[in-house]
């Protein structure tokens, strides 16, 4: 959370015993590893797991919002209202989330609430359980009062209660956080509750409070922890697999995985580092992954440098680019990656790191772009965070003949800090210049649920588009569309509606006034059609799309409809 991460990490060296910690792999000295990409094995569709932050905004207006779009944010943690923390070098308290909301949701995120931020102190300083639930109370209202703020999707109780709760005077973490999870409840019975937040993933801490909860009908909404020990991504399969097996133990309904803060000091703002978090999360489920707040709020975790790009930074924007689905990568030593393909646009989106000399990746499952493919191959460094990369260094660019569906690119002379891009198109290019199709499950998915179907395009849909009634239950979908130039658009939707009669949604966009969508009956749910929307003007660059069942302002749809994707193209 701030400097005082060291006292964390010293208190938690014992209870690591009580779990494996596995040491990070040293950058491999002798060349010649080959990464293997697969792109018709899909992990999962394209959410950017990983694109989060802890204290990543400072304000609505710091960072500003010019270079936040393209990371594609998914989900931030930030202070709770009236926060008083003043971390690492402040001089005023940052984060509040009620205050950074207009600025994430512009940027397509989320935000989970940090409530023990409401303490001026870290360690926290415990005053008593009176004024405790004063403030408890104090931070719901505040939220409860924000009523155009849609973001809002978790109360996170307590912070590393593995050290910071102070047992002497409080009594039990476990017994605490029943307590503060019945007062949350009392007044808000609606936004999710998410925890435990533990410093590092302990197996026997984990099933003493799990039980506990279970029993006394305290169960969070989504199950947190940090991986903040250096080379802990190591860990994140193993750690998941172990929580896994205790809530099947306990005969516990599998429950949604984030890790609400990630990465060493020593890993953070390094690209490969950073790059070896988000591939674990990718391959293990994970719902959503924060970057861990070392250094100066605002600055999205170090991504920023006085508002401009560090090297780390095009490591997240590569990530930021990625659409369709997520594809399967197998490591090679030291080398690790990420990968998508967009089926709509035909560009595999490849980010590699971790190793040095000269090594390779094979890309295979090619044969739907061709018989020959173009390779971008870009380059970002280790700047550190207090040095700005202006943009990446394209290292080459090269037309590449598939063999049996596949081609293997040569990385000579590998910096293994920095990480690299394979940007892989049809020889001729994308079908589109730019990204004109967007499918539902890339997107923000509010109150709604992403579902599989071989009927949707790239198997993804959302479906239980389905809440009205205030910002906290209200449905909806925010598709950040980018275009390259002002001007009219027109907007048609895929959509199903299994129904008997016309449905409708609103339609919303850069946070303009509504108008309705409507969905006539495909004959059943799954079975999709094109809707025409009308046109939309939209400005040069990142814009966003809303399309709701319920949201502030709009008086709610009718019946209902499925989301498979939307298409923006010139009027």
């Amino acid at each position: 959370m701030k400097p005082l991460r060291v006292i964390a990490a010293t208190a938690a060296t014992a209870l690591a015993a009580a779990w494996i910690l596995v040491p990070a792999a040293s950058p491999a000295a002798a060349a010649g590893d080959r990464l293997v990409v697969n792109i018709g094995s899909v992990l999962r569709p394209v959410t950017h797991v990983a694109a989060g932050g802890l204290y990543a905004l400072a304000s609505a207006t710091v960072p500003t919002a010019a270079e936040l779009p393209s990371l594609h944010l998914n989900q931030l943690v930030q202070p709770a209202p009236g926060v008083q923390q003043l971390g690492n070098g402040a001089t005023v308290p940052t984060g509040d989330a009620l205050k950074v909301a207009p600025l994430a949701t512009g940027a397509g995120a989320q935000e989970y609430v940090r409530m023990p931020d409401i303490y001026p102190n870290f360690p926290y300083v415990w005053v008593s359980w009176s004024d405790w639930l004063s403030k408890v109370t104090t931070m719901v209202d505040a939220r409860l009062a924000a009523t155009a703020t849609t973001n809002i999707d978790g109360w996170e109780l307590w912070n590393e209660p593995d050290w910071t709760w102070n047992t002497a005077a409080a009594g039990s973490f476990d017994a605490g956080w029943v307590r503060t999870f019945q007062s949350v409840r009392a007044l808000d019975s609606v936004t999710p509750i998410v925890g435990p937040s533990i410093s590092v993933y302990n197996h026997a801490w984990m099933a003493n409070w799990l039980a506990y909860a279970k029993a006394n009908n305290a169960l969070p909404s989504v199950i947190t922890w940090h991986q903040l020990t250096t080379g802990s991504h190591a860990n994140v399969a193993a750690n998941v697999a172990d929580f896994k097996a205790l809530e099947a133990s306990l005969g516990i309904s599998p429950l949604p995985i984030a890790i609400d803060e990630y990465a060493a000091t020593s890993e953070v703002d390094v690209p490969s580092g950073a790059l070896h978090y988000i591939a674990a999360f990718e391959r293990s489920g994970i719902l959503n992954a924060s970057r861990a707040y070392w250094y100066e709020s605002g600055t999205v975790n170090g991504l920023l440098y006085n508002n401009k790009p560090t090297g780390t930074y095009w490591l997240y924007k590569w990530y930021g680019d990625m659409a369709g689905n997520m594809v399967a990568v197998t490591q090679a030593g030291s080398q690790d990656g990420i990968a998508s393909y967009d089926a709509t646009r035909k560009i595999v989106n490849v980010v590699v790191g971790g190793d040095s000399g000269t090594n390779s990746v094979q890309v295979t499952g090619l044969a739907p772009l061709g018989s020959s493919v173009k390779v971008v191959l870009s380059y970002t460094p280790d700047s550190g965070r207090l040095a700005n990369v202006s943009a990446p260094t394209t290292l080459s660019t090269t037309t590449y003949a598939v063999s049996n569906g596949s081609v293997t690119v040569p990385i000579t002379s590998q910096n293994s800090s920095g990480a690299y891009q394979l940007l892989i198109t049809p020889a001729a290019g994308p079908v589109t210049s730019y990204q004109q199709t967007y499918e539902a499950e890339n997107a923000t998915v509010v109150n709604a649920s992403i579902e599989a179907s071989s009927a949707a395009s790239d198997g993804y849909y959302v479906g239980n588009i389905n809440g009205t009634g205030d910002e906290r239950t209200d449905s909806f979908v925010d598709f950040l569309v980018s275009v390259p130039t002002a001007g009219s658009y027109t907007l048609t939707i895929r959509y199903a509606n299994g129904g008997t009669a016309t449905s409708t949604q609103g339609l919303s966009y850069d946070s303009g006034g509504w108008s309705t969508v409507s969905y006539p009956p495909t004959s059943s749910w799954t079975t999709f059609a094109t809707a025409a929307a009308g046109t939309v003007a939209l400005n040069a660059g990142s814009n966003v799309i809303r399309l709701a069942k319920g949201s502030p302002f709009f008086a709610g749809g009718t019946g209902y409809a499925e989301l498979d994707s939307i298409a923006v193209t010139p009027s």
